[in-house]
């Protein structure tokens, strides 16, 4: 038996999403209603534990039927009305008038144009009151000529109606024409004028109801949705994990992959009632994926539990028409049905290649960490907490204490400490073990994001507003390749609206741009970079002050910074939900000491000895005397790190090489340049004693 929630039981042991219960449960004091949010779903209906899905259309039909309605209208924009069942056509067009439904079958099928705006408003009232014209009341007239009580005419047709693409009505919803302020005018008098009406048959006194479709409740105008107490707004959620389970159940009861290609045609394996007003037919539900005959089917008793809740974990924040899609997706590609949670990340990201399912990336990770540590100097202690979390995520256990862990990013580091000790470094690193290429590195400075609104950069500004057709930078690049690294620079910097944005990426592993795209983290490594906890500001003077000294104990300093970011983003920014995301992946980078200070310096005069060699073909020695007296003019100062190694090495080393080459003139390819020297000038200036030997001088090419 299919349990369900609570106060969803309708007539004849008929189970129904709520959202349709508090339709059904509220005509009686309700003209009007505005459905928005998840309304291009399938929706699970279920009598006597048996599960059914319908369309939404389907859903209300199937609903209102059970309360003694005769037929749902439908209307839109493009194809005008539409009624069913199709046997009460004849009764609605004497409401509506002869040619004004948009498709009928006369023998062959028939189009006429959709009613205009103005045309349309006293179709509604037709529907509203279920009476022909010649027993309707005069719009505005006084209600005593009828009775100021339910309408007990000759039977009024029970109606409802179905404004579907309700959004597309008006051209601009804040800035309505004469002509449409004119019709929702008329719709929201409607609702104020229209009584409900006495059933002969059941007894029961309802409204006719008129049903906006829209996405969001701000698509009417807004003194129509709230301009009366007989119109009411009702969210339609996204499925939750029972819903979804149900419908993983439904899959699996009718899947089997097709067979490969033969000389003999299969047989049709898509159903055609999924898209139905009615959502139903003799046999299973539509949208049936089996090429099993009914009695090849197996019992539900006998489907793998294990598979069905697997499928519904995956499918977190999917629709279920969304699920029925990819399991269309793996029937194609003839994935057994265990393999569902596969189809679900080909169906949210395109594509079905999945490098964090392939070996060698557990082989990087595991041969990498000596690339790291030879790239990130005197970090031992933080490049192991790193390499943990990347082998968690490569097996995909990120999260995995949670009951659902639902599809937060393959991994998440918050990188703290002081300055210049090899933060972005180690980022850029983790790109390169990873996915084999530094360019899969995606770095954002949150400095750039400290004004209000700036969040609209990463995900795009709402309709209306400029840039919108742009979309966002993040949620941009992220869709454009899902496997990479996200670096978020200086985090403290950012805007509290980023910040919210990134307490959904954490928790759900996804972001709705502007645009309404959905955007998917569930592949990206995320890593935040702090200076916070190692300086604090007295509030009195405005001076900063370290709170932690260098040769400060690592476990102490590492203890010290944490007890800081988790003071900033609780007492200063008022997030401590995204402490509470970020949990244990807070990384702790230790101070520069001398010894590591001496090996970053002689790596970055590596690096400049090889990019000399690859761009100016020259070669570059310097004697052990010069070595030593850079060495330590440019590891004095520690403050800044490996930043400050490197700003001290550009004016002691970099600067006076280049001013010296250009006063040599050109040198010949392969050339040595050997600096013997250094000195320093009373003003400051460095120059080089430099010793330059050319290859025709010591008679090799080479």
């Amino acid at each position: 038996m299919t349990s369900h929630p609570p106060g969803t039981e309708g007539p004849a042991g008929l189970t129904i999403p709520p959202f349709a219960q508090e339709l059904a449960g509220t005509l009686s004091v309700h003209a009007q209603y505005v459905l928005h949010g998840n309304i291009r779903d399938d929706y699970l209906v279920s009598r006597h534990g048996q599960d059914r899905y319908f369309s939404l259309a389907g859903l209300v039909w199937h609903t209102l039927r059970l309360r003694g309605f005769d037929a749902l209208v439908r209307y839109d924009v493009v194809d005008g009305f539409t009624v069913h069942p199709a046997d009460a056509l004849p009764h609605v067009e004497r409401l509506l008038g002869r040619g004004t439904v948009g498709r009928r079958f006369r023998g062959r099928l028939l189009r006429a144009d959709p009613p205009a705006l103005l045309d349309l408003e006293p179709l509604l009232r037709a529907v509203a009151t279920g009476l022909e014209p010649a027993q309707r009341p005069r719009p505005g007239a006084d209600r005593a000529e009828f009775g100021a009580g339910p309408l007990e005419q000759e039977h009024p047709q029970r109606l409802a109606l179905l404004i579907d693409y309700a959004a597309r009505i008006p051209t601009e919803v804040n800035r309505l024409s004469e002509r449409e302020r004119d019709f929702f005018l008329g719709c929201l008098k409607l609702a104020n004028d229209v009584e409900p009406i006495l059933h002969h048959r059941t007894g029961r006194t309802l409204f006719n109801p008129i049903v906006w479709l829209a996405d969001g409740e701000r698509d009417l105008p807004t003194w129509l949705v709230s301009g009366s107490d007989r119109i009411r707004t009702i969210g339609v959620p996204l499925p939750d994990m029972e819903d979804r389970r149900r419908m993983a159940r439904l899959q699996a009861a009718e899947y089997a992959p097709p067979p490969a290609p033969s000389s003999t045609p299969p047989p049709s394996v898509l159903g055609s009632t999924a898209g139905s007003v009615s959502g139903s037919a003799a046999g299973p539900p539509g949208g049936v994926l089996s090429l099993l005959k009914d009695g090849e089917r197996p019992p539900a008793a006998e489907l793998d539990d294990r598979e069905t809740r697997e499928f519904a974990r995956a499918a977190g924040g999917l629709t279920l028409r969304a699920m029925r899609d990819a399991v269309r997706l793996a029937a194609d590609r003839r994935l057994p049905f265990g393999r569902m949670p596969d189809a679900v990340r080909i169906y949210r990201l395109g594509v079905e290649d999945n490098p964090w399912r392939r070996g060698h990336i557990r082989n990087q990770i595991r041969e990498g960490e000596a690339f790291i540590r030879a790239r990130v100097k005197g970090q031992a202690p933080a490049i192991g907490k790193t390499m943990d979390i990347l082998k968690r995520a490569a097996l995909g256990l990120s999260g995995a204490q949670a009951a659902h862990p639902g599809h937060r990013p393959r991994g998440v580091l918050f990188f703290a400490g002081p300055t210049g000790t090899g933060k972005t470094e180690l980022a850029k690193s983790v790109a390169t073990v990873l996915f084999g290429r530094e360019d899969a590195y995606l770095r954002f400075d949150m400095s750039e994001f400290s004004a209000p609104h700036s969040a609209d950069r990463l995900v795009g500004a709402p309709p209306g507003y400029v840039g919108y057709e742009a979309g966002g930078e993040l949620t941009s690049a992220v869709r454009t390749d899902p496997f990479r690294v996200v670096l978020f620079d200086e985090i403290e910097k950012a805007d509290k609206g980023v910040l919210d944005k990134f307490l959904q990426v954490l928790e759900d592993g996804r972001l709705t741009d502007g645009q309404g795209i959905t955007t998917y983290f569930s592949e990206c490594v995320l890593i935040f970079t702090s200076n916070l906890g190692v300086m604090t500001e007295d509030p009195a003077t405005g001076l900063k002050r370290r709170v932690v000294e260098p040769g400060t104990d690592y476990q102490e300093l590492a203890a010290t910074v944490r007890d800081q970011v988790e003071r900033h983003f609780v007492e200063v920014v008022g997030r401590p939900e995204l402490m509470n995301r970020l949990g244990g992946n807070i990384v702790v980078f230790d101070f520069i000491g001398a010894e590591v200070a001496r090996s970053i310096f002689d790596l970055q005069v590596d690096n400049i000895r090889s990019l000399m060699r690859q761009d100016q073909r020259l070669h570059l020695r310097l004697t052990e005397e010069a070595t030593e007296r850079l060495a330590e003019r440019c590891t004095a100062d520690l403050d800044n790190g490996g930043r400050g190694i490197g700003n001290a090495l550009e004016t002691a080393l970099i600067n006076p090489l280049a001013r010296a080459l250009f006063e040599e003139g050109p040198l010949p390819e392969e050339s040595v340049v050997t600096v013997e020297a250094v000195a320093e000038d009373p003003d400051g200036t460095v120059r080089l004693d430099l010793g330059i030997s050319r290859p025709a001088e010591w008679g090799t090419g080479s």
